[in-house]
């Protein structure tokens, strides 16, 4: 992803989701891959849901583990509003996160929003919010209980990574590319087109909020896979990597 880890800052506006789904597909292209599939979590879900809605020659299907279309702020049928406990849980959790979100976007264009520790100091790289999943890193890396892949000494190198590279600040961008590309979207009353190919989708606990098959459903109409998973969170693939593989395996299935 431009701008996390190891990868450098664009130089240029105009990297938002929809741009860099289509720099994966190019690249796919230059790599000699007739037929791939694409799978994303946070960010990474954001990208993989403009490569479904782009289509590609060769993707056979997607695959993500957070709803961005919940993201949207959109409202979901009456029926959900007055749903089950859990579904009210889950609206009361989007919502709050929809409350926070334009702060991360708004701090990455602006470089005196920036705090210094974010991108200088372990402890204030570690303080981010992260919702449920801060009980599985305490257990992990305060107490030494190891929480599936999450141990004291994976959170440690992941912990280090950001401070080496510092990309904390460059990150933070994508939040800001992501809201400007809707926000001009929007004013110019471009609606997404739909996404036609294959769709997985994996709920696991520990994320922001856990999507049911209902709101998965409303986003993707050609949703071909769901599945709850009892353990796991926002970062499922550094988490618990075994379950994660499995889950992507059965998505994809049914067009290998």
């Amino acid at each position: 992803m431009p701008g996390y880890g190891l990868s450098g800052e664009p130089t240029e506006v105009g990297w938002d989701p929809g741009r860099v789904a289509r720099a994966w597909a190019e690249l796919m292209h230059r790599l000699g891959y007739t037929r791939y599939v694409a799978q994303g979590g946070d960010v990474g879900a954001s990208v993989t849901d403009a490569m479904g809605r782009q289509a590609p020659k060769g993707l056979l299907g997607i695959h993500t583990n957070l709803l961005v279309t919940g993201l949207g702020g959109g409202d979901h049928p009456a029926g959900l509003r007055r749903g089950t406990r859990r579904h009210r849980g889950a609206r009361n959790i989007q919502g709050e996160w929809l409350r926070l979100l334009p702060g991360a976007g708004h701090a990455a264009a602006d470089d005196r929003l920036r705090p210094a520790g974010f991108s200088r100091r372990p402890r204030g790289m570690d303080a981010r919010p992260r919702h449920r999943q801060l009980r599985e890193d305490h257990r992990a890396f305060v107490d030494g209980q190891p929480a599936g892949n999450l141990s004291r000494d994976h959170i440690v190198d992941n912990i280090t990574m950001y401070w080496l590279t510092a990309p904390g600040p460059r990150g933070a961008r994508s939040y800001w590319e992501s809201g400007r590309a809707q926000a001009m979207a929007a004013a110019a009353g471009q609606a997404p087109p739909e996404v036609s190919i294959p769709t997985g989708f994996t709920t696991f606990p520990g994320e922001i909020f856990r999507a049911p098959r209902s709101w998965v459903e409303q986003g993707y109409s050609h949703l071909t896979y769901f599945n709850e998973v009892d353990k796991g969170g926002h970062f499922a693939a550094w988490e618990e990597p075994q379950l994660f593989s499995e889950e992507v395996r059965a998505a994809f299935a049914s067009v290998r």
